[in-house]
Formats: structure tokens, C-alpha cells, sequence
């Protein structure tokens, strides 16, 4: 197999190019001609695979940054492009016309003018640049067919060009939220009940909800089919694009929140550096690549370097020269699903406001590798994409989401606060964010630090979001909350802000009138992290390094306080409260005490309290508890525990706590000192041409490797309690120093590059694993100390053939 740094000492007729070694402790030095660079423009790449762009306008630097990003990650970009505009199956085959019509129903239909506008007067020109610079790449690739990704010569064909709007008409990459968790919702309000369902998913603050007048809760089980193909990744292999099977949605509450992250600022008073530290770890799922890419961007007017979206121009977590930055999900409720009742002679009409209305239809082709042109029809609501209809029953179920408003294109708001120099700046930014909804930290140079939630938050004037609604009118949406609305805060007085999903409405906020949303990730996460820093008098930056890797789980701490007055008789139960009786709570990967109670609290313990407060047809009808839930009934064990609350508890603990451990002695051996919780929780992650790749498999995949961690410390770890293996966590972290910005660090999990055959595809994997961080290199000098390659971009004339769209 030939490399990409191979090939590109190729000379093309095309794109001449020249390459020389010079000494060995020196970087190595291509020069690229390119058409569509206005001036000489240069990528150093340091050794971690960091790319370091230097150009003379803001114009050439993102025309690099995409040309750069397609370098490393063109087959990613490829695969996002076509998931995004619904165009799998021009290269993948008939298996995937399902998923691209799913997809084609959520792209941006509005008023292109107004999206272009909602991300800042440039960012037409920025994106267009970008664009130029990822299709100058594929136009190097075709005539240098050596240089084509192993993926590509693999599934036998080219990358496709782009177009400056597709980048912000895909809207399915970004992180809504609520629309499954109403369906769920709704599922166990139709088999039991709404008081059913707070056992599921704790509503905070404290709230009450109740059906919609005129809703049916029971709903079709597949009704989220097309919705799970629009959001979910590709699987390239025949037959595996079904979404979701109807038992998936039978989740806990909690791990349809499981995507998230931590972030952390501290104030100068109590940084030990005397500067303000900003930390993130953003939490998403694993991919390889990474779903985030770090890049430095340098023109005359921008020194920017940090974390992005790899199909997007700018940096959305970082730091310029004045300002640090980094985000969480904040859980504002943007979507909604609505039912509406059919016309039984005219099925593609809907009752709204006392007449039918017309669908509006679009009927599309989609190309097929290997068969005919498939025509699709897409139907549309005044309230979003139809997802399912069935005219037997007369009902039809779509989804309104502000992904269709302008402005909310995943990410693409950072282009207005990327080169904030204030805080007030910063924060007039992001009146403009639109999706997804975040907590975003700044820190200063100055010595501020601050919060800001933004994204765009619907007024629901008479219901609160939580279940689906008619759609005959009577569930509008009232426009959307100002930026002002929303909680913001900075120059906090215990020295430091952190957010982690938690529900971190402020205290006396108006949250039954504005019902921003009721769903949060658990606060346990946020709790330890807030424990930890005020604990310390001065923070460190190798203190957040620990904190972004720290394994305590609060949650295991209450369960083990619970077991500390109790005995047994039983050989097995005496055994397992010894393990855990002497145990601090921290889920190491090696230790046999985290082992045992990750797996009785993720596979005994939750359905234990459910079979003892349910009916069976009420526990059936969702997976585990909601966390507090438990702990809560637990700690303070009430009338549904039985005549003798106490005892009862006791026992469920107990009997519980046994299956537990003979279950782990089945897995792992009679001698528990030799259990640990690593062997069974690994963190692996799948190429999505795995499936397809036969003996090239150990080449794409990554891991396994024994994992620490649980969904409810600060080094997140969730996972599928069938197997335990990881499914979210922190897949880049980063700690920005603003007193010595090459003191900053960073990680990125695997690495940077996307290409199997270079040396950073995996690299930073190690790393990761242990804790350990690389520098994020930002004066010119350091970066020329650790350059290791050196692209030299030249322009030359346009050779006036345009880009090849297929």
C-alpha cells in the first residue's frame, strides 16, 4: 500500500510538485502547486499531527484549512458528504436508497440568503473557501490516483466534489435531542402510566406532565424508523442500515443523554499559574476518525488553533490571542413530534385548524451503483419531514426541529465567536448560536471567565415538550426565546465554572414559564468535578489533567454507604460486601470491587427495585431506572417498598448484590482478587468499512483496550450493559493555559489523521489511554521545533476546468 506522504512526491502534469529530504533531524518539505491559492501559504505538520497553517488572508487560510483537512481525513469528509445529502447508494448500492430518502427529508429546505446571514457577513466567503480547498484536494487526488485513501481503491470509487451549501444543509450531524425520548415516553404512558415513566427519567427541575389533549400515546413501533436512519451512521456492509429495532428505544432516559461532555474555567485568584485555565472534553461516540480535529489557523488577522467539526471552516473549541473557549450540551428541547389525523379519501392531507391541508410533496431520484435510478417522494408538513404515515389508520407522525430554521447548522456559530476578544464580544456572538444547544466557557487574557448557554429554544405557550402532539394547530410553536432569555453568568465568585449537561438552571429561573426543557444529563459527573476543584486552594494544570481523567464515581459511593451496615450468612454475599465495604468508589479498569458493582448496579441491581415498585407489564415496558431515581428510593426507602421499607431495601440490596457476584464469578473466575473491571469494559472502535475490509480489518479498527470509568464519573465511560463495551466518552480533551499558550495541551483519540497507512492514524491512542496529553503548540517558534513535515502551497492558474460533482 502506498502512502499519502508517498504519493505526494509524484509530479503531476497538473499540480507540479517537489519534494526534497533534507537532514534527518530536519522536517521533510513538499511543495504543491495549486490553482485557486491567491498567495504562498504554508501547513507545517508538528509530531502529533497537528496542523499549523500559515497564509496571507483569511480567504487562503480557509481555502488551506479545507485542502488540509481533505490531506488527512478525505475519506470521513466523503462519508459525511454523501450520509448528509442522501447519496450512499450511488456508490454503496441499492441497500442504502432507505437511508439517503431519510436523510433528504432533513436536509435545509429555508431561505438560503437568511442561513447564510445567521453565521456572520463573512462566513459565505469562509465556507466557499473551505470548500475550494477540500475540492482542490480531490482534483490533486484524481490526478495523482496513487494518493487515493485505502477506502476508496477498496470500495472502487472517487470522493465527490462539494459545493459551498452542502456544508451547512446537513443538518443530521448535529446533536438534537427529545424526539426519541417522547416516543419512549409516550410507549410507557400507552402500556402503563406517567407516573410510570418518573421512575424512567427524572424531570428537573421538579415537573409534572401530562398527555396532550387529543393524543393517542400508543404509537407505531417503528415510528422513529426513518428519524434513526437520518441520525445514525452509515454501516458499510449489505443489510446492516436498519435503524433501530423498536426494543433499542426501550433505553433508560439517561443514555439517550449519554452524549455530552465537561468543561471547566478558572479564574486567575485561583489558578496556580495566576492566569485563567480554560479545560473541555467533549463526549460523543467513537469513531475512527475522531469526530473532532484539531488545526491552527494563522493569517494576519487570525491566530486561532483548537478542536472542530473536520466538515466545517473555523475552530469550535480553542483559543485566539485573546480568548479561550470550549462547550458543552446544554439541554435545550429543539424538537418536537407531531401526529396529525389524514383525510380517509386524500391521504396526503392533514387536519389543521378545522380544514385539510396539502402535503407539500417532492419527488426525487436517487442514483443506485448497480441498478436502476430509484425515485423517491418526500412529504412535508407545515411543522417538518413526515417520517411515517399510515393511511390504514389515518394517521402520519413528522418531526418539527429547528434544524429547518436558518442559523443552525452544527457548529457553524463558532465562525462568530472564534476571534472574540472580550467577553462581552464572546457573549454578543452567540445571541446568534443556533444548534446545537451549549454551554460555552470563555476565559480571558484579562482574567475574566464566563458562561453562556445558546441555542435557538422554542416557546411552547400551553404544553411543555415532553410527549408528541396534535398537529391540527393547537401545538404551535410562539417563535423562539431572545439570547437574553437564557442564563449566562461570569466572574464567579468561588473561583471557577464547570458545566456537565447537569440541569444548571440558576436558582429562581423561570423555568415553568419559558420550558426550556426537563431532560439532563445526570448531575454526578458535575457534582465530583465541582468537588474536586473546591477542594483545592489553587489549581494546577496538571490538576484539571487529573480531573479530566479522574474515575470517582459518586453514584458507587452512595451505593456503597448503603451496604456498610449490613451482614450475611451467604458465603457469596459475605464475599461481595467485603470487596465493596473497603472500596473509595474509583472504577478502575484493574479493580475487582469496580468490576462487581458495575455489574450489579448496570444488570441486577436497577431491575431488582423495578420488579419490586412495578407490575412485570410495567417494568417491561423501559430499560433502567433513572440513576437518582434509585439512589434516592434507596437512601430514603418509602410505602412502595412494603409495610417494612427498611428491610425491605436491605434485602433487595442484598439479594441482588449475590446475583451479582456469582454472575461475575461465572465471567471472571472463583477468585475475585483476580477480577477486574478492565476485562470486561473495553473501548474498541469499528471502522465503518470494517464489516467489508476481510484481512484488512486490524489495519482500520482500533483496540480493544481495557477501560476504567462509568457513565457517572468525570472520565466518562458509558456502555451497553449486554457486553459492557464503551460506547461515549471523551474522544479529545483539552487544557488552554491563557498565561503560557504553549503550555496548553491537548489529546485526540485515536489521532488526527484518517488515512490506516500514516503514522498518525493511531498514535495518539496510548496516550489517550494513560492520561497523557501532547503539547498544542502556538508561537512559531515552538511549532518550528516540532514541525516534522512542511507543505509549501504555491498558486498557479487556474486550469479553468470546474469541479467534478457526480
Amino acid at each position: 500500500m502506498i502512502s499519502k506522504t508517498s504519493c505526494l512526491i509524484l509530479c503531476l502534469a497538473a499540480y507540479a510538485c517537489v519534494t526534497w529530504q533534507v537532514a534527518a533531524a530536519e522536517p521533510s518539505y513538499t511543495r504543491l502547486d495549486l490553482p485557486d491559492l491567491q498567495k504562498p501559504a504554508q501547513i507545517r505538520v508538528d509530531r502529533w499531527g497537528v496542523a499549523h497553517i500559515y497564509a496571507s488572508s483569511d480567504d487562503d487560510v480557509f481555502f488551506v484549512q479545507g485542502f488540509n483537512v481533505a490531506r488527512d481525513r478525505l475519506f470521513q469528509l466523503d462519508l459525511l458528504h454523501r450520509k448528509g445529502l442522501g447519496r450512499l447508494a450511488a456508490v454503496f448500492g441499492p441497500s442504502y436508497v432507505e437511508q439517503d430518502r431519510a436523510s433528504r427529508l432533513f436536509l435545509f429546505r429555508g431561505d438560503m440568503r437568511q442561513e447564510w446571514n445567521s453565521y456572520g457577513k463573512a462566513a459565505q466567503r469562509n465556507v466557499a473557501r473551505f470548500v475550494a480547498g477540500i475540492n482542490a484536494y480531490i482534483a490533486w487526488v484524481e490526478r495523482n490516483p496513487q494518493a487515493l485513501p485505502y477506502e476508496f481503491r477498496t470500495l472502487g470509487y472517487q470522493p465527490d466534489a462539494w459545493l459551498p451549501e452542502d456544508v451547512v444543509r446537513i443538518r443530521t450531524t448535529g446533536l438534537g435531542r427529545n424526539v426519541k425520548s417522547e416516543v419512549a415516553r409516550a410507549k410507557v404512558a400507552c402500556k402503563a402510566s406517567l407516573g410510570v415513566d418518573a421512575v424512567r427519567l427524572k424531570l428537573q427541575p421538579a415537573w409534572t406532565t401530562a398527555l396532550p389533549d387529543g393524543l393517542d400515546p400508543c404509537l407505531p413501533d417503528d415510528v422513529l424508523k426513518v428519524y434513526e436512519l437520518a441520525t445514525q451512521s452509515p454501516r458499510l456492509a449489505p443489510g446492516t442500515t436498519l435503524a433501530q429495532t423498536p426494543a433499542a428505544l426501550l433505553t433508560s432516559g439517561e443514555e439517550a443523554l449519554a452524549e455530552g461532555s465537561n468543561n471547566w474555567v478558572i479564574a486567575p485568584d485561583k489558578s496556580a499559574t495566576g492566569h485563567a485555565v480554560l479545560a473541555d472534553d467533549p463526549h460523543r461516540a467513537y469513531t475512527v476518525p475522531s469526530l473532532r480535529y484539531f488545526v491552527h489557523l494563522n493569517s494576519p488577522g487570525m491566530n486561532i488553533i483548537g478542536a472542530g467539526e473536520p466538515a466545517a471552516p473555523g475552530v469550535a473549541i480553542g483559543h485566539n490571542t485573546h480568548s479561550a473557549f470550549g462547550l458543552t450540551i446544554f439541554n435545550i428541547d429543539q424538537e418536537d413530534l407531531y401526529v396529525y389525523r389524514l383525510n380517509p379519501r386524500d391521504p396526503s392531507q392533514y387536519w389543521y385548524n378545522g380544514a385539510w391541508v396539502s402535503m407539500t410533496t417532492q419527488r426525487e431520484q436517487i442514483a443506485v451503483r448497480g441498478g436502476q435510478t430509484q425515485p423517491v417522494t418526500l412529504q412535508f408538513t407545515r411543522h417538518g419531514p413526515v417520517i411515517y404515515s399510515d393511511a390504514s389508520t389515518h394517521r402520519a407522525y413528522a418531526v418539527r426541529s429547528v434544524w429547518s430554521q436558518p442559523g443552525t447548522s452544527p457548529y457553524m456559530g463558532s465562525l462568530r465567536y472564534q476571534s472574540a476578544a472580550s467577553y462581552p464580544q464572546f457573549k454578543r456572538a452567540l445571541a446568534h448560536w443556533g444548534a446545537p444547544s451549549v454551554n460555552q466557557l470563555y476565559a480571558g487574557t484579562q482574567g475574566t471567565i464566563g458562561w453562556v448557554t445558546a441555542g435557538m429554544t422554542p416557546r411552547r405557550a400551553q404544553w411543555d415538550g415532553l410527549l408528541p402532539v396534535p398537529g391540527d394547530g393547537r401545538y404551535e410553536w410562539k417563535g423562539f426565546l431572545s439570547s437574553d432569555a437564557l442564563p449566562s453568568a461570569h466572574n464567579a465568585a468561588q473561583g471557577f465554572i464547570t458545566t456537565s449537561n447537569e440541569m444548571n438552571l440558576p436558582s429562581g429561573y423561570p423555568a415553568a414559564e419559558r420550558k426550556i426543557g426537563f431532560e439532563w444529563a445526570n448531575g454526578a459527573r458535575h457534582a465530583r468535578i465541582t468537588q474536586v476543584l473546591s477542594r483545592l486552594s489553587k489549581v494546577t494544570i496538571e490538576d484539571s489533567q487529573a480531573l479530566q481523567n479522574d474515575q470517582v464515581s459518586l453514584p458507587a459511593q452512595r451505593l456503597v454507604a448503603l451496604l456498610a451496615p449490613l451482614q450475611s450468612q451467604d458465603a457469596a454475599t459475605v464475599a461481595a460486601l467485603a470487596l465493596l465495604k473497603q472500596w473509595d468508589g474509583t472504577v478502575a479498569a484493574t479493580s475487582p470491587a469496580a468490576a462487581l458493582e458495575e455489574v450489579w448496579f448496570s444488570r441486577y441491581l436497577g431491575d431488582a427495585y423495578k420488579s419490586l415498585v412495578l407490575t412485570p407489564a410495567q417494568a417491561s415496558t423501559f430499560g433502567a431506572p433513572d440513576t437518582d431515581v434509585l439512589l434516592e428510593a434507596l437512601e430514603h426507602p418509602g410505602s412502595a417498598f412494603g409495610p417494612n421499607p427498611s428491610a425491605a431495601r436491605d434485602q433487595l440490596l442484598l439479594h441482588s448484590l449475590q446475583a451479582a457476584y456469582r454472575a461475575l464469578a461465572q465471567l471472571q473466575g472463583e477468585d475475585s482478587s483476580q477480577w477486574q473491571w478492565g476485562t470486561l469494559h473495553r473501548n474498541a472502535i469499528t471502522h465503518p468499512l470494517s464489516a467489508a475490509a476481510g484481512a484488512d480489518r486490524a489495519l482500520l479498527d482500533i483496540g480493544p483496550f481495557a477501560k476504567g470509568g462509568s457513565p457517572y464519573t468525570p472520565n466518562q465511560s458509558s456502555y451497553d450493559a449486554k457486553d459492557f463495551r464503551q460506547t461515549i466518552g471523551p474522544s479529545a480533551r483539552l487544557i488552554i493555559d491563557l498565561g503560557n499558550w504553549d503550555n496548553s495541551r491537548a489529546v485526540n483519540y485515536p489521532g488526527q489523521s484518517g488515512d490506516p497507512n500514516s503514522p498518525h492514524y493511531r498514535d495518539l491512542a496510548p496516550m489517550w489511554l494513560n492520561g497523557q496529553y501532547f503539547p498544542l503548540l502556538y508561537t512559531r517558534a515552538a511549532v518550528d521545533a516540532a514541525t516534522e513535515q512542511v507543505f509549501e502551497l504555491v498558486p498557479v492558474p487556474h486550469n479553468g476546468k470546474p469541479p467534478i460533482h457526480r
